[in-house]
């Protein structure tokens, strides 16, 4: 009898430990979910037989009562899959496919009146997420999360591409090394970033980018950021494993719940093809389906701005250098202009007048409200109040000017991070924006976060990131957020959030250590994961010394590379970010940010290696054009662009942008040529690319005078 009985424990406790497995629809990927004899929920990862995670623990820890990470018995698990065909507003394609595999565990904690927790996993072809969903019952209302235990057991000392963990910022520049040897002590050495709080010294952020020594690609990220803080990660260097770290509040809790709760998607993309993990969906397939019914509104656009010329130093958002600014009690127009204000009306007519002569639909104006004398850096509450303009910026009279023009002014509402001020003000913000024709609005959160003692991606910043973008939808308001949690998806639910900074962006170029050639061939693998980035390309001024004599700074790339970052890049909105000035020094090259899209039917990532290259092709919407991007790191190299997978109709004329044959990002970053071929989906393009150099291609249909015209292009060249 006791054998039988023993013999009854082993076969339930290897039940126990296995519980359940599925397989990605395609088969190539498998998940195991099990209990340890501890009854810790753990799953595991493998990709064609390949294991990806180890053994791997789950759960989350509760603040005065017992957590939800061990002594756990099996209630019940539930399998399912799902095959459907969506389309987003706008993106990178026309429809998306979501299909995967679902496991759902529900478990039980027999020591703590059988309180349960539920785990969804979803297993796609190309990766897995899996969240945490606590159900309402009986002794369960209200909880607080204290932690959470989620553990990414890696198979050995992987190739990582990092950035500093910090609650307060993602605007560092990527590393490049072995798992073992992060060092995330560097984010306290960036002195160009004012406000961060660095995590730890194993701290880092998502998405991690990783390659492992036999040539697997992974990805972890989260989807659907909502009512919870931003995941970090911290990184075992012995074991190779990461863990989760949540973003604190400012008494140190990490998150406040009511059931029935759900967490975050935890995300892990895989493939073996570099080029699989850019064209992965599995993150807007896990967020939620758009929330605006009536979404006709809702346009992505090119646009211009009052800008870069503050980050040269040719401008300034301040109307006058007077400090100590009292909002409320300041008489503006007696202040003494500085002589440098760039928002004034004469120039925004300028703008407008700029972008209407060559096709763009907006320009956004930075500092053209009162308060920017005494904003950077204090802590202050009352800095804004996003209603009253300085008294060299007409409104109304500007108003009239972009209608007649057929073009639209883009608010800009910096916060300081006085979040708590943004929100009181909100209302009468908007309803400024509609008496005065704005639909757009660009976002910042430059500093430290009021709340005093709250931090940029903790739960109650990402919720009021979301309330943001609901209160602007219901007013049919565009957003365009800088400073913000990084995405996670969330554009799809809220489709009139067409984009982020939340990154290391152009900008860093023209006052800084700027960013190293091969950033751009990281950012589509790391930040971009989430969602678009407001990235500001298109400067052609490449060095500073232009403006100011003597000065060092520069963009580190090539002018060439700057137009395949239109493509390479993906945002619905995007930026000509240089002075108009220097396009018309360069209105050949300028034609291409003229003639590219901002919204897709079709993607085609052609290579990619992530800190090397990347070339991409896409097909503009509802038109027969393809536009093509190449770029590469601080390597020379030469672009292999087949068109044989593009859906080339007939004969197209190719007009190549690109690196003159002695550009080199550094010492002669502004050479380039332009030259135009006939091309079909036979021809195999082979195109030089400079050391921080690209190249953008613009691919249209040919007529009758441009087969008589032009050449056909020589494979062979």
């Amino acid at each position: 009898m006791r054998i039988e009985v023993l013999i009854l424990l082993v076969l339930l406790s290897s039940l126990n430990a296995f519980a359940q497995s599925i397989q990605s629809p395609d088969g190539k990927l498998s998940l195991s979910f099990g209990l340890t004899a501890n009854g810790e929920p753990t799953h595991q990862l493998s990709y064609r037989g390949k294991p990806v995670l180890q053994k791997s623990k789950l759960g989350i820890e509760l603040k005065d009562q017992p957590g939800f990470s061990k002594g756990f018995t099996l209630l019940k698990t539930d399998t399912s899959q799902k095959d459907e065909t969506w389309k987003p507003v706008w993106g990178e394609v026309n429809q998306i496919r979501n299909h995967y595999k679902e496991l759902t565990v529900t478990l039980q904690q027999p020591a703590h009146k059988n309180r349960r927790m539920i785990i969804r996993f979803r297993l796609f072809n190309h990766g897995l997420g899996f969240r945490y969903e606590v159900p309402e019952q009986t002794d369960l209302k209200y909880f607080i999360v204290s932690d959470e235990r989620t553990e990414f057991n890696l198979t050995g000392d992987h190739k990582t591409f990092w950035i500093p963990g910090d609650y307060d910022t993602n605007e560092y520049i990527y590393s490049t090394t072995k798992l073992s040897e992060i060092d995330a002590t560097s984010g306290k050495a960036a002195q160009e970033i004012a406000f961060k709080t660095p995590i730890a010294a194993n701290a880092v952020q998502t998405p991690l980018m990783m390659k492992t020594s036999d040539g697997l690609y992974i990805n972890i990220h989260e989807a659907a950021l909502v009512n919870y803080p931003a995941m970090n990660l911290m990184a075992n260097k012995q074991t190779f494993s990461l863990s989760s770290h949540l973003v604190p509040d400012a008494v140190g809790n990490k998150a406040y719940l009511q059931a029935p709760a759900q967490t975050p998607w935890r995300t892990i993309v895989v493939s073996d093809k570099a080029a699989d993990i850019l064209t992965s969906r599995l993150i807007l397939n896990l967020s939620e389906p758009s929330k605006i019914r009536d979404v006709s509104w809702i346009k992505p656009q090119k646009y211009v701005g009052i800008w870069w010329e503050m980050h040269v130093g040719t401008a300034s958002w301040n109307y006058s250098d007077v400090g100590n600014i009292k909002l409320a009690e300041t008489d503006w127009a007696s202040l003494k202009p500085n002589g440098k204000h760039g928002a004034t009306t004469a120039n925004t007519k300028r703008y407008i007048d700029f972008a209407a002569q060559h096709g763009f639909d907006g320009v956004l104006v930075e500092g053209w409200n009162v308060g920017w004398e005494d904003w950077f850096g204090n802590w202050k509450e009352e800095v804004f109040d996003f209603v009253t303009p300085y008294p060299d910026f007409n409104v109304t009279e500007l108003q009239q000017h972009a209608s007649a023009k057929r073009v639209k002014l883009i608010m800009h509402h910096e916060t300081s991070a006085s979040v708590t001020n943004y929100e009181r003000r909100i209302d009468e913000a908007i309803n400024f924006m509609k008496q005065h024709g704005y639909d757009s609005v660009k976002t910042g959160y430059v500093g430290k976060i009021i709340p005093r003692g709250e931090h940029h991606d903790g739960q109650w910043m990402v919720n009021h990131y979301v309330r943001v973008a609901e209160k602007l939808a219901q007013n049919r308001i565009m957003l365009d957020a800088h400073e913000p949690v990084r995405p996670t998806g969330l554009h799809r639910t809220y489709p009139n959030w067409l984009a982020c900074e939340a990154a290391r962006g152009n900008e860093f170029n023209a006052w800084s250590t700027g960013n190293p050639p091969e950033h751009e061939t990281i950012l589509p693998f790391t930040r971009l994961m989430g969602g678009p980035m407001d990235y500001t390309p298109g400067i052609f001024q490449i060095k500073r010394d232009y403006y100011q004599p003597g000065k060092k700074e520069q963009v580190h790339t090539t002018l060439a590379k700057q137009l395949a970052l239109y493509v390479t890049m993906y945002s619905p909105l995007q930026m000509a970010a240089d002075l108009p000035g220097n396009y018309e020094r360069f209105m050949d090259a300028f034609q291409f940010i003229k003639d590219v899209a901002v919204d897709w039917d079709d993607t085609r990532i052609l290579e990619a290696e992530p800190g090397d290259y990347i070339t991409v092709a896409r097909k503009a919407k509802n038109k027969d054009e393809w536009y093509i991007g190449a770029i590469t790191d601080e390597q020379a190299r030469t672009a292999n662009i087949p068109l044989t997978s593009l859906t080339l109709k007939r004969s197209y004329v190719a007009t190549l942008y690109t690196d003159a044959a002695n550009a080199h990002w550094e010492n002669n970053p502004m050479a380039y040529q332009i030259q135009r071929f006939l091309v079909n989906d036979q021809t195999r393009l082979k195109v030089a690319l400079a050391s921080g150099g690209g190249a953008a291609i613009s691919l249209r249909p040919a007529s009758k005078e441009d087969m008589k015209k032009l050449q056909r292009y020589e494979t062979s060249r």
